[in-house]
């Protein structure tokens, strides 16, 4: 539990961020990690806690305290102080197939449910995670895990972000013929072609699809199941070749804002927006689709959350004018209050690197309609809102823009094509319906997780759902399993 006294004679101390002019200039990871001696202070600062919520009941549902993969988030801080940072790795892969990941973009409900931000001094968990991580692969530590024995099973797994890459991995770790097929070109999902570089570098995906890949794991790419034209195959083929079929393609239906001058040109959603640059700093082709850049224009980025704040960073980065981002929830309180909300995730006033970068955020504002000349977009006509979201009279106002980025969420995956035919049930979001026991769709061997089964999400949540569905796979295939949660 690291030093008995640690957090009294401790403060906390976490990464810092490159300095804005500095980082900006690119588009590499900004985040300077903390010195071993610094780490293993933090670390020191985990106390005995009577029910450490770190790690207790996040895998319940969203919003209850802790970790959704049940990181032993005690145990590896006191390997971390002691020195023992083989062991420590060992102890956070044992729950996590891709800390790398979640040390790097995931918000971190640990640090929220912990003890000690009941005063706002939180152990740095996130920090330690990302250190142990990185150190087992600068030190060799992270081998493929081949299985000692086949089962002559095959699985077919669709969508290659974190939920098809954890859900694959553990399947061939079990011993399973699994082919994971990918209409891109290359793995990852939003964690490749969505989360820009400067958050997180994509070679730190590469060397984990290149251990899956030692581990049996086959990759087929460019292969859009259940689309139409070159490069698809239809679903029911895949039903017929293999003895399961998981489905973790994501929420790939974008919400757009159906409002006068939407059909102006300059007005885009975020995900055609970010993985253009994502391609480009990887030098991979674009296609026939033209480019969309900010440089020299001012940008208004719609919606508040994470894909809006990526967006703010990339425009930043190509040479933007100026980025203001518009939220039509009311501005959140500077500070929760931790009687009503410890160890639960707070509602509070956050702001990440690529808002701290310059951007203009603006709450409780509608957008009613944008406007222009030769069919391109240069304002945005806005009104303030109510509680209730209703325009506040008199509280109009315009704003220029030269390009709008439509980041407002996903609705639930794409119905055409996978899984129209293979005519699995739909909840009544337009998510694929399984449920948390067996992850079982309406069709006996197809299966789903991450956020194709449970709508847009975290990247930790569609790890965790990834592990669990190929724990139930196997466990159909096998009549028993000896996978972890």
């Amino acid at each position: 539990m690291g030093k008995v006294t640690g957090f009294l004679e401790i403060e906390r101390h976490d990464r810092k961020y490159a300095p804005v002019p500095e980082r900006v200039k690119s588009y590499h990871e900004f985040v300077i990690p903390l010195s071993e001696k610094d780490t293993r202070d933090q670390a020191a600062r985990c106390m005995n806690c009577g029910i450490p919520y770190c790690h207790g009941t996040g895998s319940v549902a969203p919003g209850t305290p802790g970790c959704p993969v049940n990181n032993q988030i005690p145990d590896f801080n006191d390997l971390v102080y002691q020195g023992n940072w083989e062991e420590a790795s060992r102890n956070l892969h044992s729950t996590n197939n891709f800390p790398e990941f979640t040390g790097r973009i995931c918000p971190a409900p640990c640090e929220a449910s912990c003890t000690l931000n009941i005063d706002d001094n939180p152990v740095t968990i996130k920090t330690i995670e990302c250190a142990i991580v990185d150190r087992a692969w600068d030190n060799g530590w992270v081998k493929p895990e081949v299985p000692s024995t086949r089962t002559g099973k095959k699985v077919a797994v669709v969508g290659s972000g974190p939920a098809g890459m954890a859900c694959a991995q553990q399947l061939a770790r079990a011993g399973h013929d699994v082919h994971l097929f990918e209409k891109y070109a290359k793995a990852g999902g939003l964690l490749r072609y969505g989360i820009p570089d400067f958050k997180m570098e994509k070679h730190v995906i590469d060397r984990r699809v290149a251990q899956m890949e030692a581990e049996g794991v086959t990759f087929h790419y460019g292969i859009h199941v259940g689309g139409s034209g070159q490069g698809t195959i239809d679903p029911r083929e895949l039903l017929n070749q293999y003895d399961a079929l998981a489905l973790t393609g994501g929420a790939e239906a974008a919400r757009d804002l159906p409002i006068p001058g939407r059909d102006l040109a300059g007005i885009h959603f975020a995900m055609d927006f970010l993985p253009q640059q994502n391609r480009r700093v990887s030098e991979e082709p674009l296609g026939s689709a033209p480019d969309i850049l900010a440089g020299g224009k001012h940008v208004v980025v719609i919606g508040g959350g994470d894909t809006g704040s990526d967006c703010i960073g990339t425009s930043f980065r190509q040479g933007a004018l100026s980025v203001t981002q518009l939220e039509i929830m009311p501005a959140p309180p500077e500070h929760e209050n931790k009687g009503l909300t410890w160890p639960n995730w707070p509602l509070k006033m956050r702001t990440s690197s690529s808002q701290a970068e310059g951007a203009k955020r603006e709450f409780a504002v509608l957008t009613e309609k944008f406007s222009g000349s030769d069919g391109k977009v240069a304002k945005l006509h806005c009104v303030q809102v109510d509680d209730k979201f209703k325009p506040i009279p008199g509280s109009e106002f315009e704003l220029e823009a030269q390009m709008v980025l439509l980041a407002m969420g996903f609705v639930h995956p794409v119905h055409e094509g996978l899984l129209k035919t293979l005519g699995v049930d739909l909840d009544p979001r337009g998510n694929v319906r399984a449920n948390t026991a067996d992850y079982q769709t309406s069709r006996p061997n197809v299966f789903s997780a991450g956020d194709m089964r449970r709508g847009q999400s975290l990247v930790v949540w569609a790890i965790r759902e990834g592990r669990l569905c190929a724990r139930a796979i196997d466990q159909f295939l096998m009549g028993t399993t000896n996978l972890p949660r």
